[in-house]
């Protein structure tokens, strides 16, 4: 008994060592030394169910490899030198020391065992109504499935943590083995089919309880949990022969199960029934008070808003533990040229979308831009001046590549570049008069450009949609930082969209996507290519949809660290990762100069990669631990 309070006590420390940025998270008091303490109250226990929320991953850091271990976004030499998520996407990845380790370094297993220690113990407060051990339950619930969840899409099969062995065990009986995939997902979905009926709806108290888990968020996660598991990477993939348990089963299924996408589809229905319910909607920009915006502008702000606008209706969960402050200011273009010198260097301005995101933007026709037959594709690359049309997307006469003309709303709401027109950010009125709106200038010794050797994009670009239209580098830097949106809506119609085609073929999916497409301000999908593409018929057969859906989610959900993970879940990842990272020659001064292209970086990536690593000590510690195929 005292070793097991000695090993309780070492959990608590380690537990309430963590801190939080989190409205309603607090510190658990010092005092806090045994579980019995820790659950001798409401509020004590309380504290302890806030801190399980603190091992929630941080979506919008470096730590994220969605975020950063991908292609969308890259970062100069000196200012990403250091980042393990750009070494990951290099081919660096390796076994003695695993970059972005969260099979040991992010506390996951950890995260998972405390976990079990709460619904253990959470009949002991006396002070705590039944209404309110029924949520915390299932709030715990959901945090065992997403943090399970988080390592399944990372390292495939892993040990399901559903009960804390006693230290008085047999070594072996702590030595957890690796589950197969489709128990891992059965144990996942059974924990968050148990954790919905007790969940709010909404949250009522926004003060206090912004963040927490609702009813559409654990939905929403079943969704997109079920999803993964019918991808090609879990159903259906013959590409690890021999990696096996102990009693000879595929820890990766290889026979297709069609059943998965039917299961999926029906996740994803009832994830929007209650995302609807608990009021959520595709967002819209609300206009200005002051001025009269152009459609053209509340257009785009629609786009970035659903990202940055903070609580929106969109957002079905938005992480009050994780915040863009560090995304805002590595995205930033610096604007205005009247700041002073010692303020300037307060914006990073780093974070640089890759050349291969612009182009995968569709045309002002709804298409890709290789497929729209009136799209000038080979002349993607020559200069040209804006034309008036343009003058809310590019100021009016400006040089640039004719890349950057005649391209979707989303193109133009994402992305920052030379020459391009940014709304807000103290200048309000989009109508040219006393202030005209702000233009990005990028050419070398303009106000965009390098100031030293880590504070500029090495492409060009910047991914304008995560910043809000209130940041503003003045007299002082100032921003409006925002709880990162993890799911929103039109994410979830996306995925309801594909599922809806693997199950019942494209007819099925328009609607979804579609919704997607016209908050967008573009025509619906069997239109846009009925009257633009070059092959029309692509939008009526199931394969042909499938990759135009895959293209429409890349698009709308672009530097929101979704792209990573669905490439790898289509087993897609080999075809775009394994390509050099391009963008323009920044340090030029004219238009002819600066827009050739230059290759930046070079990518790898290997069959071995779509699994990751899993530590030559964590195997040593436990031999019943069987490696990923390929390390």
């Amino acid at each position: 008994m005292r070793k097991r309070i000695l090993h309780i006590l070492t959990v608590i420390v380690v537990l309430f060592g963590s801190q939080s940025c989190n409205e309603y998270l607090d510190v658990v008091p010092d005092d806090i030394a045994t579980i019995d303490i820790a659950f001798n109250s409401r509020a004590n226990a309380e504290k302890y169910l806030f801190t399980l929320y603190s091992y929630m991953p941080q979506h919008a850091s470096l730590s994220n490899p969605g975020i950063c271990a991908g292609d969308e976004c890259w970062a100069n030499d000196v200012a990403g030198k250091n980042w393990a998520g750009l070494k990951i996407a290099k081919g660096n990845q390796g076994i003695v020391n695993p970059l972005l380790n969260y099979w040991a370094s992010y506390k996951m297993f950890i995260a998972l065992r405390d976990c079990n220690i709460f619904l253990e113990n959470i009949d002991s407060p006396k002070d705590l109504e039944p209404y309110e051990r029924d949520r915390w339950i299932s709030e715990v619930k959901f945090l065992q499935a997403y943090y399970h969840f988080w390592l399944l899409r990372m390292y495939g099969p892993v040990p399901i943590v559903d009960e804390n062995v006693d230290v008085s065990s047999t070594v072996d009986a702590v030595r957890l083995p690796r589950e197969t995939v489709d128990e891992v997902v059965n144990h996942i979905v059974a924990l968050l089919d148990e954790a919905m009926p007790n969940l709010p709806p909404v949250i009522q108290n926004k003060a206090d309880e912004l963040g927490r888990i609702t009813q559409p968020i654990a939905a929403a996660v079943k969704a997109r949990v079920l999803v993964t598991a019918a991808s090609p990477l879990f159903n259906g993939n013959s590409n690890y022969p021999g990696f096996v348990t102990d009693d000879g089963a595929e820890y990766i299924n290889s026979t297709f199960d069609a059943e998965k996408w039917v299961k999926a589809k029906e996740a994803c229905k009832v994830a929007i029934d209650l995302a609807h319910a608990g009021g959520h909607s595709l967002f819209q920009y609300p206009g200005s008070a002051l001025y009269n915006l152009s459609d053209t502008t509340i257009l785009k702000m629609s786009i970035r808003g659903a990202v940055s606008e903070k609580w929106n209706e969109e957002v079905i969960w938005g992480s009050s533990l994780s915040r863009s402050g560090w995304l805002q200011n590595a995205s930033l273009p610096r604007l205005d040229p009247s700041v002073k010198a010692e303020v300037v260097e307060r914006v990073n301005s780093y974070w640089s979308p890759t050349l291969r995101m612009a182009e995968l933007f569709y045309s002002n026709n709804g298409v890709p831009i290789e497929s729209d037959k009136t799209y000038d594709y080979s002349s993607r690359y020559e200069l040209g001046q804006a034309p008036e049309d343009h003058a809310f997307y590019v100021k009016p006469g400006y040089t640039t590549v004719n890349l950057h003309f005649n391209r979707e709303a989303r193109f133009y709401a994402s992305l920052a570049f030379d020459g391009n027109i940014m709304y807000g950010h103290g200048r309000f009125n989009d109508k040219k008069g006393n202030k005209d709106p702000w233009v990005v200038k990028a050419k070398k010794g303009q106000t965009a450009a390098r100031i030293n050797t880590y504070q500029y994009s090495v492409t060009g670009y910047w991914p304008k949609k995560l910043v809000h239209e209130d940041d503003v580098l003045g007299s002082n830097y100032t921003r409006e930082v925002y709880p990162w949106p993890v799911f929103r809506l039109s994410d979830l119609y996306l995925l309801y969209a594909e599922t809806l085609n693997e199950v019942d073929g494209p007819e099925a999916s328009y609607e979804w996507i579609d919704k997607v497409r016209d908050r967008a301000g573009l025509e619906g999908v069997k239109t846009s290519w009925t009257n633009y593409a070059k092959n029309p018929a692509e939008a009526t057969t199931k394969d042909g949809m499938r990759k135009i859906i895959h293209q429409e989610r890349l698009i709308e959900l672009a530097f929101e660290g979704q792209r990573f993970w669905d490439l790898r879940r289509w087993l897609e990842a080999s075809d775009y990762m394994n390509n050099d990272i391009r963008g323009w020659d920044t340090e030029q001064k004219d238009a002819e100069a600066y827009y050739r292209i230059k290759k930046i970086d070079e990518l790898e990536f290997k069959q071995r990669d779509y699994l990751w690593p899993i530590s030559e000590r964590d195997l040593i510690v436990n031999p019943a631990l069987d490696q990923n195929p390929g390390w």
